[in-house]
């Protein structure tokens, strides 16, 4: 199992969660944390437990961001006007990697990150092989001529488990979408529940 998938895996077992609505998540068969003590009883989380795990399933859910970028994106959505909770969701739905995985132009979020950083992503007709980058709405994103045949591209389009959501037009013919507008919390299809607000409350302490 490759680190990628062994990494989405352990997530899921630590969150007790199928976090990506994945059909082979193993939370499907086992609802328990991974290891030895897994199978013992979950004690009631302290109100810090409660935010810190909310923070742990938002951020493991965009890939396992890095704590200071994820730290970094917090403080943005302060600074911008409106509510914050909101606007971290917004930050989040706006990464090239994010969208690139809702387009559905591949199959998961670490396969989105890896896509992106091995260069196969245009943004306005000009490569962008970072990640994190920040699309603005109308940007439109392309998966390059010679990567749009990959057996990893074909296969993503036709999953059943994951639809395009609304504020992104994608045409699979030409394996472009086009990032309409900035959305909002319940605008976003999350499998699971998603407490922003927590992780506002986590980082405000």
């Amino acid at each position: 199992m490759s680190k990628r998938h062994s990494q989405k895996y352990k997530i899921d077992r630590r969150m007790g969660e199928n976090i990506w609505g994945r059909p082979k998540s193993p939370v499907n068969k086992r609802e328990y944390g991974p290891g030895q003590h897994g199978q013992r009883r979950r004690g009631k989380l302290s109100d810090f437990g409660v935010q810190l795990r909310a923070k742990q399933k938002l951020k493991g859910y965009y890939g396992n961001i890095a704590e200071k970028q994820f730290r970094k994106i917090y403080d943005e959505a302060v600074r911008l006007k409106g509510d914050t909770s909101e606007r971290l969701i917004g930050l989040l739905e706006s990464r090239l990697d994010t969208l690139v995985y809702r387009a559905k132009f591949v199959p998961t979020v670490f396969a989105a990150r890896q896509f992106v950083n091995h260069g196969h992503v245009m943004v306005n007709g000009r490569k962008v092989n970072i990640p994190s980058y920040r699309c603005k709405v109308g940007d439109v994103i392309e998966v390059r001529q010679r990567s749009k045949d990959m057996i990893m591209v074909l296969e993503a389009v036709g999953l059943p488990e994951r639809d395009v959501p609304d504020y992104i037009d994608t045409d699979h013919t030409k394996m472009t979408a086009t990032y309409n507008r900035i959305p909002g919390l319940g605008d976003v299809p999350y499998p699971v529940q998603m407490e922003p607000n927590l992780v506002i409350e986590y980082y405000s302490r």
